[in-house]
Order: C-alpha cells, then sequence, then structure tokens
C-alpha cells in the first residue's frame, strides 16, 4: 500500500508517519513547513518507504504533478491551520488552507478518476459539533454547529468532501477526533504550554475559570484509529474518536502543576499552582466537547485507559526536548 499524506511534518501528521511506517506502508509526506512542523527528517529519512516533498497544499499545479507521479492508494489530509486563538485574530489563512487547500486536493482527486480512485481521508475536528454543556455528547451525522472561525473553516472543508463524493464520486472518509496530546505538539498548545511554563516558572495562563470541558486522547491512540480506519473504514462515513476522558482546564493544569511538585518541588521550593493566572475568557469560548465513539470501537480500535501514564510520558518527553535546568 501507497499513501500520501499531507501536513506530515505536524503534529497527528508525524506520530502517525512515525506509527505507519512501522506497517511497511509506503509513505509520501507534503509539507509546506510553518512554525508547527516538526523537522525530525533524520528519523523519518532513514526509511526506505518515506519520501519528502516541501509544498504548499493550495498549490495545485504542484500537488497534481505529485499525486500523478506516485499514484498513491490513500491520501490523508492531516495539513491545517488549528489554533483556534489565531483563528480570531487573523482568518485569511485559516481559510486557504482548511478550505482551498482541501479543494485544491480534492479537485486532483476529481482529475485522477480516470486513472485511479484514490481515497481521501480528511482529518477533521470535533469542534465542527459545537459546544455542549454539563450533559450530552455528540454522535456522527449530528449537525454542524462550529463557533469559531477554525472550526468553522474545517466544517466548510468538510461539506467540500462531502460534495465532491455525491457530485463527482471522489472517495472520502471525514475522521472526527477529540482533543489530542502527546509528543511533537506545538509550544502554543494547552497541554505544552503548562509543561513549558512550569519548567520555566512562568505564569499559565488560564482562560476564565478554567471550567471548559475537555475530551483528551493520546496521539498515539490516533494514529491507531486513523490506521484501522485506513484499512476497515467504509468510504462515505465518518468516524469520530475519543476516548470519553473529560476533564476541565483547570484540574488538567493542577495535574500538571502536581507532577512538577513531586518531582522538582524539593529543588525549586516553590508550589507550581502559584504559577496559575486567570486571564480573560476567548471570545465565542466552547464549554465542552464530548464524542461518541461506538462507530470507531466496531472496526476493531482498543486503547488504554491511562491517562495519568501518557500524561507523564507526555511531560517528560517536553522536560527532555527542551532540556530545562530545574534548580
Amino acid at each position: 500500500m501507497k499513501i500520501l499524506v499531507t501536513g506530515g511534518l505536524g503534529f497527528i501528521g508525524i506520530n502517525f508517519i512515525k506509527f505507519i511506517l512501522k506497517k511497511n506502508i509506503e509513505v509520501i509526506n507534503i509539507d509546506k513547513i510553518t512554525y508547527a512542523s516538526n523537522r525530525e527528517k533524520k528519523y523519518l529519512k532513514s526509511s526506505k518507504n518515506y519520501k519528502f516533498y516541501k509544498v504548499d497544499i493550495t498549490n495545485y499545479k504542484k500537488m497534481n504533478y505529485i499525486i500523478k507521479k506516485n499514484l498513491p492508494d490513500i491520501i490523508i489530509n492531516f495539513a491545517a491551520e488549528t489554533h483556534v486563538d489565531r483563528s480570531i485574530n487573523k482568518t485569511n489563512q485559516f481559510v486557504k488552507t482548511n478550505i482551498l487547500g482541501v479543494h485544491s486536493i480534492l479537485e486532483c482527486c476529481k482529475n485522477m478518476l480516470h486513472i485511479k480512485k484514490i481515497k481521501l481521508i480528511q482529518i477533521s475536528t470535533d469542534e465542527v459539533y459545537g459546544s455542549l454543556y454539563y450533559s450530552g455528547s455528540f454522535k456522527e451525522g449530528d449537525v454542524y454547529k462550529p463557533n469559531s472561525p477554525y472550526s468553522a473553516s474545517k466544517a466548510s472543508a468538510d461539506h467540500l468532501i462531502r460534495a465532491y463524493r455525491k457530485t463527482y464520486g471522489v472517495p472520502s472518509i471525514i475522521i472526527h477526533p477529540s482533543n489530542n496530546f502527546g509528543p511533537y505538539q506545538n509550544p502554543e498548545k494547552l497541554i505544552p504550554k503548562i509543561i513549558i511554563n512550569c519548567m520555566s516558572k512562568s505564569s499559565i495562563p488560564v482562560y476564565g475559570k478554567g471550567l471548559q470541558i475537555r475530551d483528551w486522547l493520546y496521539v498515539k491512540d490516533t494514529a491507531n484509529a486513523i490506521h484501522k480506519i485506513m484499512i476497515k473504514g467504509k468510504v462515505g462515513e465518518s468516524y469520530n474518536i475519543s476516548t470519553k476522558n473529560e476533564l476541565q482546564n483547570l484540574k488538567l493544569v493542577k495535574k500538571i502543576c502536581k507532577y512538577f511538585d513531586k518531582r522538582y518541588n524539593s529543588n525549586t521550593k516553590i508550589k507550581y499552582e502559584n504559577l496559575i493566572k486567570f486571564v480573560p475568557d476567548r471570545p465565542g469560548h466552547d464549554f465542552r466537547y464530548s464524542l461518541i465513539n461506538n462507530k470507531i470501537k466496531k472496526l476493531g480500535w482498543k486503547y488504554s485507559n491511562k491517562f495519568e501514564l501518557k500524561l507523564i510520558e507526555t511531560i517528560e518527553w517536553y522536560t527532555k526536548k527542551y532540556n530545562s535546568k530545574l534548580t
């Protein structure tokens, strides 16, 4: 099998590629290399099944050339602008990458139909469904109610993908993961930011009262789920990926602070929770996300309910990467 991955140097993308290369699957990775890209090329280049192109997915001409040259069986689109704060302050790049970029990929797939039907797997987000309060969960097929420019751009892409499947016959599957965490995530995201700020003893900003609830999904579990969908997923379907591991933001921050208290407090003589600083809430901040994951589990996907251990593994990856000298 040969797959083409877009945005493969991003957070989920690079974890997926590292996972999938162990399956003896050929990978063509396209990434334009932005602030959010990882640069661990040495490990990837050492694989005989890996090929890389530095290209923006909105560049239809180059994308079309690469796809025709390599003739992948599947395209998995991870390429996206994902930070909600950035989407609020500057929407242009989100529209360009998340909507026009997907349109470019779809046009390539459409124009290949007479040669080969390439299946497109779109990595969407749970945020397209909108916000919940304390009860209920979203299932596949629920009405989209995006509340941020980011989630609206991802919802727009999902609609385009459905339209190209219905109108032109481009085979596609849409995946909705919950909040991912783990190695290689950009430092501006919540968990890496908490860890890095603890390392530097800087204030930890928490929106509002920190009562927002997120369902945390370990990125290696996500990679496994995407692989299951690659092999067993049905064209035309969408799949939620979640572990039903819901946690208030403030409780998450305190968990990480307690880890640092236990590991480093004898040296630093500070209480890490004292670094927490409540800041004005984000405009239109979604309160809670929650997904029903029965459909993906029917494909044979399994995960271990070891959030605490996965969180510690993540913390230790960042402390090693940033080589902090805690004193």
